[in-house]
């Protein structure tokens, strides 16, 4: 089974491609023949992880819930088109990235592990925010091309808004790795650690 992987860039030109896919209507039938070839597809994805053992299975059957998951949701927001449908899509794609890297965490020890865990998190939080500011932007947009000039401008500084907090969210994960990092030192080493990277956040 393939792994499943999205960077943050291929998730931004996935999104972008779905958005005109799922502008296409889709009939119940359709919807409802989709749902049993997804459903048939993780049966299949699930089989496959039985030949493996420890955590490389654990790792498996994440990637194959993962890939589940987010079928499901592309097919949903492909039925019922909406912003909030394409917001989903983008948030069960990260969620489904951090199950798996969070499992494959399992196959590191002591302060790597914790690195590990830290960075995934940290992943999670960068694609959640992300996704959150398009959302927050593509709306204030939508609204604006309804309303007059002062409304766009007003839509305008929501989406700058919205693209400082995850910037910010983003920045404040990037940071806990950082301090975690420091973990295995001790001492003045440590404390220089922890000084540069508060230095370097800004914190």
């Amino acid at each position: 089974m393939n792994k499943f992987t999205i960077s943050s860039f291929a998730l931004a030109v996935s999104l972008a491609f779905s958005v005109n896919a799922m502008a296409q209507n889709m009939s119940k039938d359709e919807y409802k023949a989709a749902e049993k070839r997804i459903a048939a597809e993780y049966k299949l994805d699930k089989a496959n992880c039985g030949s493996l053992a420890g955590n490389a299975k654990d790792i498996c059957k994440a990637e194959a819930r993962g890939k589940n998951k987010v079928a499901e949701a592309e097919l949903e927001a492909q039925y019922k088109p909406s912003k909030k449908a394409t917001y989903e899509v983008s948030v069960t794609k990260a969620k489904a990235n951090y199950a798996v890297a969070n499992e494959k965490c399992d196959d590191k020890a002591g302060n790597d592990k914790d690195v590990c865990v830290k960075e995934a998190k940290a992943a999670l939080v960068r694609d959640k925010a992300d996704a959150k500011a398009q959302l927050k932007t593509s709306e204030a947009n939508a609204a604006a091309r309804e309303e007059t000039s002062d409304a766009r401008t007003k839509a305008q500084e929501k989406g700058s808004e919205a693209r400082h907090d995850a910037t910010a969210a983003k920045r404040d994960a990037d940071y806990k790795v950082e301090i975690e990092k420091c973990d295995k030192f001790a001492g003045d080493t440590k404390d220089q650690c922890v000084a540069r990277a508060k230095t370097q956040f800004g914190k």
